[in-house]
């Protein structure tokens, strides 16, 4: 991991100008002229027109390649309920990757209520200004009810990254780790150490990979999730199990995957030792996960370990996902992100980890090899054909899908589009 100070941070965001985005005009307004078509009385033609076609609004305005990155600051990673005046960095650091990483336009937005229906209303009323909803940071149960309300009222896609984001990525190391140790998905039993709001769409997505339910078990701060417990909520109680076990360190013996989204330190040496052959431990608490990468390999020779750390291998960063998942659906114009695009995010990330890496993305790590294999399960964030598989992949889904509302034909000329996008 990089090393800074508080203060080389601190003048990151402050120094020049203040934050981390601006808003760029894209055409002139420096004659008369100018002026007249970009504001009076040149303005209504496209207004009119507009009004006349709904659909003309992506012809004629922003909209099209403009996501909403919103939160209300009760879930900041690491930070826990900071609220919304404390989130905007963090929604502005969302907005430069979009940005550097697929070329979408971003106006973060932080909501001053935890109130579910106050928050959706809120969303609702600026549909018109959007192509998509990127939700942030927002604590469970509330992002379930947030999430899926605004789904059910809104045409365009609305995704909430600290949910499926973690899932699509885990989704696709876990493809991967399993075809290298030889592993059959079906019958591995996996236990999630968390039960938030990553840890229910990673066991969703998990199950629909081929993992039975059945061999899913999720522990939280009292214990495993099961169904003698009387203090679960409807989300919890999805994933209660019946097996005869009760505690993390019960839980974890024998078994093939241990997915961390707790806190850290707690996955032990001898946990990692009583797990099956070859096991897959994703510990993703940051900065430091549940068990560190020294004593999970002095531990057990045969791991397959992943962090969301830079500075280890196999790190399971969101910036894998997000981007060139809105990006494909912005540019089929996705009525919503649907789970078949983001299972063909899974296969699409997995896949390209198995092809060969190119060179500047060595060089990003300053190492002289990766290839596939147990420290290189997942493509690294620099690799910029990351943006033409991932948003191929996800407009091709949304087209079978039936939710692109502008579905491509030529998929040569889009794949070029993309490239020339981020250079």
């Amino acid at each position: 991991m990089a090393k800074f100070t508080k203060q080389e941070a601190l003048d990151y965001h402050s120094e020049g100008r203040p934050g981390k985005l601006e808003v760029i005009a894209t055409t002139g307004a420096k004659t008369q002229k100018d002026l007249s078509l970009a504001y009076s009385p040149g303005v209504a033609e496209p207004c009119l027109e507009i009004e006349k076609n709904p659909d003309d609004v992506y012809k004629y305005t922003i909209k099209g390649n403009l996501v909403a990155v919103i939160s209300n600051g009760t879930a900041a990673l690491g930070l826990g309920n900071i609220g919304a005046l404390a989130s905007k960095p963090i929604m502005e650091g969302k907005g430069l990757l979009f940005k550097t990483f697929a070329d979408i336009d971003v106006f973060d937005i932080e909501l001053k209520t935890e109130d579910v229906k106050k928050f959706v209303d809120a969303v609702e009323l600026m549909e018109p200004t959007f192509g998509g909803i990127n939700l942030e940071d927002i604590k469970a149960p509330e992002c379930f009810e947030i999430e899926q309300q605004l789904i059910e009222r809104l045409n365009i896609p609305v995704f909430h990254d600290d949910q499926h984001g973690t899932a699509i990525i885990s989704g696709a190391g876990l493809l991967n780790a399993t075809e290298l140790t030889g592993k059959n998905i079906g019958d591995i039993k996996v236990v999630i150490n968390g039960a938030g709001a990553s840890a229910n769409s990673c066991a969703k997505i998990y199950i629909a990979l081929g993992v039975k339910k059945e061999n899913v078990i999720m522990v939280d701060s009292k214990g495993v999730i099961h169904a003698n417990r009387t203090d679960l909520n409807k989300y919890k109680q999805e994933f209660a199990t019946t097996l005869p076990v009760y505690t993390l360190e019960e839980a974890v013996k024998g078994s093939d995957v241990f997915l961390g989204l707790s806190v850290a330190d707690v996955l032990s040496v001898e946990m990692v030792r009583s797990m099956a052959e070859n096991p897959i431990v994703f510990a993703m608490a940051n900065p430091n996960p549940e068990i560190s990468y020294e004593k999970a390999t002095e531990a057990r020779k045969d791991i397959i370990f992943a962090t969301g750390r830079s500075d280890y291998p196999n790190q399971i960063n969101n910036v894998l996902g997000f981007p060139f998942i809105f990006r494909g659906a912005l540019d089929v114009r996705a009525s919503k992100i649907n789970e078949e695009m983001k299972l063909a995010a899974v296969y699409a990330l997995a896949d390209l980890a198995k092809e060969e890496v190119p060179k500047y993305v060595m060089d990003a790590y300053n190492v002289s090899e990766l290839k596939f294999g147990r420290e290189y399960i997942i493509p690294k964030p620099v690799d910029k054909r990351l943006i033409k598989n991932v948003s191929i992949a996800i407009a091709k889904a949304a087209v079978a899908s039936g939710v692109a509302r502008m579905p491509i034909t030529d998929w040569d000329k889009y794949a070029q589009e993309l490239k020339e996008r981020v250079k």
